[in-house]
């Protein structure tokens, strides 16, 4: 199933856990082979066989725009599958966040949603990032050495500032919801982020809901980059695994201050928190009580603006 297109090799498990493949009209145990002629189905829809070459396969690059959802559920409102509307069977590789937007590759190919996303083969993306204050020579300093999150360290990265506002930065990773978690633990919040470019492959003009088949001297590119990676099985949807739950704990190295990030972090939430709770009050002065011609003393109170 996984060589024909139709889904990765964990998917394919799960479909064959839940009953719902049959070989030659039975119910297949996990691990039975298949061979020349036999008819395999799924939900009784036969699986055709794919092209020795794969010249049948899609790969295409899209430019997801922020409000997409990077599943294959079509019950999910705002699915990627409905906004791209591709007349095959096509997945993502990878993921991007609801609210980000930016590159994406998708594919009918099982096989190589597994090869790209491991981690191991380091595969650069990069991406354009948008933050709510001035960005220092500590915050890039920082990025670009690592942060600790999900109880592990980020690898180095790449960090190159823009603007004021905005930064460029290249990862090997893709820890789940990665960069908005290390701008947060620097006492950032990331207003905008977009996805540039995937290993060999930019964005290029593509603007955002459009998409278009990835050449093949690109396809050539990444064939050569992932030939010496393992099939591996992934998670559902044909997406990168919740990275909160295969994070290994480590202890964070000494040369990261700690006490430097939690007096930055607080005085980054005091200034914050000054900002939106600044309301113009009236003051008011009490004078000192004045005698009255009938000795008796009264109040005399002024507003000032």
């Amino acid at each position: 199933m996984s060589d024909s297109g139709y889904c990765s090799r964990r998917f394919a498990d799960k479909l064959i856990e839940k009953n719902r493949v049959t070989i030659n009209g039975m119910v297949p145990e996990l691990g039975t082979k298949v061979i020349p002629g036999d008819k395999v189905c799924v939900d009784g829809m036969e699986i055709k066989a794919s092209d020795s070459n794969h010249t049948d396969r899609v790969y295409i690059a899209y430019n997801k725009p922020i409000g997409i959802t990077c599943t294959t559920e079509l019950q999910v409102r705002g699915n990627i599958i409905d906004a791209i509307g591709h007349p095959k069977r096509i997945f993502p590789i990878g993921r991007l966040d609801k609210p980000s937007e930016g590159l994406i590759f998708l594919t009918s190919d099982g096989d190589i949603v597994n090869k790209i996303l491991r981690a191991e083969n380091a595969h650069d993306k990069e991406y354009v990032v948008t933050v709510d204050q001035p960005i220092s020579e500590r915050f890039v300093e920082r990025m670009s050495k690592g942060v600790p999150i999900l109880g592990t360290i980020t690898k180095p990265c790449i960090v190159t500032p823009e603007s004021k506002y905005v930064f460029r930065i290249i990862l090997t990773q893709g820890l789940n919801r990665q960069i908005r978690r290390m701008c947060e633990y620097l006492g950032y919040e990331v207003t905008k982020l977009n996805r540039s470019r995937i290993m060999n492959v930019e964005l290029g003009q593509l603007r955002p809901g459009q998409w278009r088949d990835l050449t093949e001297n690109e396809m050539a590119e990444i064939n050569a980059a992932v030939a010496g990676s393992r099939k591996t099985a992934m998670g559902d949807d044909f997406t990168e695994p919740k990275m909160e739950a295969k994070a290994k704990a480590v202890e964070v190295p000494k040369k990261i201050d700690i006490a430097a990030d939690i007096k930055h972090a607080n005085k980054v939430i005091t200034s914050k928190a000054n900002k939106y709770s600044e309301k113009k009050l009236t003051r008011i002065d009490v004078k000192k009580p004045a005698a009255t011609s009938s000795g008796k003393k009264r109040l005399s109170l002024k507003k000032k603006s």
